[in-house]
Parts: C-alpha cells; structure tokens; sequence
C-alpha cells in the first residue's frame, strides 16, 4: 500500500460509500449489513488497483485502461443481473435470476448453501459439490458470503470480485510486457486486454476466468522480473499466480508451466536451464497433475487409472460429447454430418469451433435485444483480434533479435494451439468455446499488441489481405444467414458457399503472393 497516500482516500472512501449504498437498496436484506458489505469490497478493490497501477509506472494511459476494465465490467454485470430477467429469455432458470452463465448460477447457489450451513469452507473442495469442479472458486464464494454477507444472498458481491479481479491483471501485464518488449507492446496488449468483450462479459460473471486471468498476468510478471533480474523477491509473484490457478483451474497452470519453461529455453544460452529451476517445475507439474485428475475424477466415473489415464479419458468423452451435442443441435449440422465421411467429421468441428461465435449468425439470427447486444460484441470482439493473431507468425518472424523472434514463435505456437484444442473441447457451443480460449487470453493479448506494433512499423501487405479475406467471409456467410432467416437474395447450397469462399481467398492469397514478387523484383533493380 505505499503507492497510496491520504488524499486518496478522500475519493475513495465516499465513492465506495455512495457505491455501496446504492447496491444496498438494489438487494435485499439488511441495508446497513448491504452498505458495510459492498463499501468495504469497494475500498478494497480501489486501494489495490490504485496502488498497482502506481506500482507498474504506466502512468494516465495505464489509470485508464484500469478505470475502464473495472468500470465495463462491473457496469455490464450489473446491468446483465437485472436486465436478463426483464429483456432476457424469462423462462429459462439461470436468466431470471440474472445469471449469463449456467455454471455461475449454481456455483453461487451451491456457495450461498455452504455459506448458511454449519460445514467448514473447505467443504467446497468434496464431490457433494459437483457444479465447481475444482472447488477453489466455490470455497472463495462462499467465504464471501458467510462473513461479509450472511443474512442475505447477495449475488453483486461476487460480481464486484470478479470485476476487480478482471481489471486487477491490467497493470501486472502491462508492467511484464513493458519490461520485455517495450512500452508500445505494452500498451497496445493492455487495451486488448482491458476492453476485449468476451473477457467484459465474463469479468461481469462470477466465473473463474477473470480470477485465472489475473492469475496469469501475476505469473507472467513474477517470471519477466525474475528472468531479468534472477532476484528471488518475483518468486513471490509467480508462486502466487500458479497456487492461484492450482486452486482454481489446475490445467491452466499446467499449461502455464509449459509455457513457461518453453520461453526459458528459447531465450535461454544453447537452451539451458539449470537443474534447480528444472526440479521445481517438474514438482508442480506432477503435483499439479494429481490435483487435475482428482479434480476432474470426483464422481469416480474416468476409471482409477494414473492422473494422466484419467485426463486422457476426460479429454476423450468430451470430444465425443461435443461432436454428438453439435449433431443434436444443429438440423443442417446433422444433414451435412450425414452427408461428409466420418474421418472428417472431427476437423469440421474443430473449424466451426474455431470460428465461434459466428459473426454472420448473430447479425441474423432472431433474439431478444440483450441477447443480440451481447452477441454482436462478442463475435466483434473475436473477428476483430483474429486476423492479427492468423498473422502473429508473420509478425514473430519479423522481430528484430533472435530471441524475441524465437520466443513470440514460441507464444504463438502454444497461443494457436490452445484455440485449436479449445475448438474441439468446446465445439460448436457459442458459449463454452470461447470461453475456454479467454483463459490463455493473457497470451493472445500480447501477440495481437506485438502485431499491432509490427504492422504500425512495417506497414505490411498482408494485413490489410488478411482482413479482406476475413470480410469475404462475413459477407457472403452473412448472406447464407440472412436468405435462410429473412429470406434475402440467393439461397446457395452451404457446399456451393464454401468452395466460393475458397475460391475468392485463393485469388487474394495469388494476388498478394504476386505483388510481392513483383515488388521485391522491382527493389532488386
């Protein structure tokens, strides 16, 4: 707290005051236990992102990518909270009650249970308690609950924590990235970071992404000033963000490990890595595996083979779920999974995962108008950022340095492999999918703000190729949307529409391949 100084607290004390009392009146119970509850998770919230936005240096840009992330998200989850009910589909269970996400809803009910009961907290971490697989969140929640909050289920409190929780990674990841690549990285991943919709939507959510965010960028941090450094202070910092990520996701620091020690060997001397730092990776990883295959095995029903057998089958049921679940869904899925031999059935999957949420559905596809708000900014949000991450091998390959060249390779490599996997793990589900690509959003963020920078520099062709091909698809997707909804312009056969699209990127890609020639052709002169 030494970045903070009295006059301070003569903002903050009366904003979470004022804060606090309106949510008061907003939920029931008590509202001098409502008013203590919010205006003390307020202060706090305050006094740590004003000191860690001091601490990383960023100065008024920094201030205001973090006064909008908390702000977004935590005026959009409020606003969700009472507008579903209202404008949302009412006779579904978890929006009328407020809630955007089915897991949220029952966790906070399973947390609101364990809080009133007499069951210590830890209790969260039994299979009784089946909708947090992990058990960490839930254990927070209701802790919450039981000692801010215990003569009435607040649900804002929680989507306060995740709000703070979403912006609190900002000046973390803007701090590691300015140290390694430079303040215009910096700043162009912290707004990415900062404003992306789907990480809006779900820091508005008491979900555990926004907590695994803040997590990774904790880590990201704890390892930079390490590397840099070798100090042992940044442990402290990267221990935290993997315990935290133990607790709440165990794959997630499973998979930060890798990433972790793959840029330790890339910008590492001949790849070098001494045993020390060797040992206690390998400790957490098999730790972190134990707890994973206990976590996902706690019905008992993936067999009571080793953690990664019970990965293995986990990983394996639900690819075949969602293959089936999209078939289910779907009628004209189900007629072209019919038509198509089964070897490819698999890979369609991983496509129409890929390109979740469908910007061209939710331009068209009749919903309710909170439903289509949401929607139109998701699917902006994803097919905005997409063409810089399709180009974030380009711009790694035109990185000055051998080691920042070898290492974003790296990150792009792990960041496109994740959104490949999550494509098959979530399917063609509009909600789960891109969900699970948000928790290695730390990752995307700083390739998407280190190809911003790239094409600022170099002003490269293929950017603006890139973004073409993206708009073929849009509009002529768009189209097959709009005829089969509202009946405008020529129905094509979805086959038909396909090898249109394909046809008209290949031409793109010809063109750009032949300027290129032509160019280099004519500097060689």
């Amino acid at each position: 707290m030494k970045n903070l100084n009295q006059r301070d607290f003569l903002w903050m004390i009366p904003l979470s005051l004022g804060l606090g009392a309106i949510l008061a009146s907003l939920q029931a119970g008590s509202w001098f236990m409502g008013l203590l509850a919010f205006s003390s998770l307020f202060l706090l919230s305050f006094s740590l992102l004003v000191a860690s936005t001091r601490w990383a240096g960023g100065g008024k840009t920094l201030a205001w990518m973090v006064v909008l992330a908390f702000a977004l998200r935590f005026a959009g989850g409020v606003t969700a909270y009472f507008a579903l009910p209202v404008y949302g589909y009412v006779e579904d269970e978890d929006q009328s009650a407020g809630f955007t996400y089915t897991d949220a809803h029952r966790r906070d009910a399973q947390a609101w249970d364990l809080a009133i009961s007499e069951k210590p907290i830890l209790d969260a971490f039994n299979k009784k308690y089946a909708y947090d697989q992990y058990g960490g969140l839930l254990a927070f929640s209701a802790f919450i609950y039981r000692y801010l909050s215990p003569d009435e289920h607040r649900v804002l409190l929680l989507v306060l924590l995740s709000a703070f929780m979403g912006a609190l990674g900002v000046p973390f990841l803007w701090k590691a990235a300015a140290q390694e690549w430079g303040m215009k990285v910096a700043f162009a991943s912290g707004w990415i970071f900062a404003l992306y919709p789907e990480s809006v939507l779900l820091g508005g959510s008491a979900m555990r992404e926004p907590y695994l965010l803040a997590f990774s960028a904790f880590a990201l941090w704890g390892f930079v000033d390490w590397d840099a450094t070798k100090n042992k202070l940044p442990l402290i910092w990267l221990g935290l963000g993997i315990a935290g990520m133990l607790l709440v996701s165990p794959s997630i620091a499973l998979v930060t490990l890798v990433i972790l020690s793959g840029w330790m060997y890339f910008s590492s001397e001949r790849g070098r890595i001494s045993w020390q730092v060797i040992a206690v990776a390998v400790f957490v990883f098999i730790a972190g595996l134990f707890i994973l295959s206990a976590a996902l095995n706690r019905q008992g029903n993936l067999g009571d083979g080793s953690p990664i057998g019970v990965i293995n089958n986990f990983i394996h049921e639900a690819l075949k779920w969602n293959v089936f679940k999209i078939e289910e869904g779907s009628g004209w899925v189900q007629k072209l999974f019919d038509e198509m031999p089964e070897w490819i059935r698999l890979p369609f999957v991983m496509v129409y995962g890929f390109l979740q949420p469908v910007l061209p559905a939710i331009l068209f596809v009749p919903t309710t108008i909170v439903w289509k708000v949401i929607g139109i900014l998701r699917a902006v949000g994803w097919y905005a950022i997409l063409p810089a991450l399709i180009l974030s091998f380009a711009a790694a390959a035109g990185s000055g340095g051998e080691k920042k060249r070898k290492l974003f390779l790296w990150l792009s490599l792990v960041a496109w492999g994740w959104i490949l996997f999550t494509a098959l793990r979530g399917g063609g589900d509009q909600w789960d999918n891109p969900r699970y690509r948000l928790i290695l959003f730390l990752w995307q963020a700083i390739l998407v703000g280190n190809v911003w920078v790239w094409w600022r520099e170099k002003r490269n062709a293929w950017f603006a190729r890139v973004i073409g091909m993206e708009a073929v698809f849009v509009a002529i997707f768009g189209q097959w949307y709009a005829n089969r909804y509202f009946h405008i312009g020529l129905q094509l056969p979805f086959a038909v529409m396909i090898a249109v699209i394909f046809g008209i990127w290949i031409l793109i890609l010809g063109f750009g391949v032949w300027r290129d020639r032509k160019r280099r052709a004519l500097d060689s002169v």
